[in-house]
């Protein structure tokens, strides 16, 4: 806030406290009496339909707000994906919500009825899955990710950041790119090694 000169609302902090006090709740009820590792894929719970995975971040100087986003079928073969940054702000919450709310537009275009997104912003998840209120900064934003979610019927999960890491190499194109929104119709070279891993089904270590 004090870097960039921005200002939150109240509603905004409350669901920032929100999130940390719950994340910091699950920390404490599952931690481990030991080590316990932990592997990661991509798509873990196997959905056999199209999936979108999508991811936000704040890079570049001056900072702002980036996303990007790649839409694969069940076994990890490329269709589409897209990047692309917004000008206008550096709030990350703000880059969670546009990549999902632009790949599910993208989907759509596509032609795809059937697909499952993910995204490792937990805050973001629970707000589009969540009764959200109607003063909160991004409501028009949520509402129109819930209403594209229902009329597709696509259901949305979260994923650890491990398993999502095309969208988040597609999310640093973003930010050094001077298109606010550019869609790929082959995979960039430099993209194909994370997609074969996780086609493959290769096992990341939790970080």
């Amino acid at each position: 806030m004090c870097l960039n000169a921005e200002s939150w609302s109240l509603t905004r902090i409350n669901f920032h406290v929100q999130d940390t006090v719950q994340t910091i709740k699950n920390v404490l009820q599952t931690a481990p009496t030991g080590r316990l590792d932990r592997m990661v894929r991509w798509n873990s719970n196997n959905h056999n339909c199209f999936v979108l995975n999508a991811d936000g971040s704040c890079l570049g100087s001056p900072l702002r707000a980036d996303f990007g986003g790649i839409i694969r079928n069940s076994v990890g073969l490329f269709i589409t994906g897209f990047c692309g940054h917004l000008a206008s702000t550096s709030d990350i919450l703000s880059a969670e919500l546009t990549t999902i709310h632009r790949g599910l537009l993208l989907a759509i275009d596509t032609g795809i009825d059937e697909m499952v997104c993910y995204s490792d912003s937990m805050l973001s998840i629970q707000l589009i899955t969540t009764d959200t209120s109607y003063y909160h900064t991004y409501a028009v934003l949520i509402q129109d990710i819930k209403d594209l979610l229902a009329a597709r019927n696509f259901p949305i999960h979260h994923c650890l950041r491990e398993g999502n890491q095309c969208a988040d190499w597609l999310a640093k194109q973003g930010a050094t790119s001077t298109e606010e929104f550019s869609i790929y119709t082959t995979s960039p070279n430099e993209l194909l090694p994370l997609i074969r891993n996780d086609a493959i089904g290769v096992l990341f270590h939790r970080a």
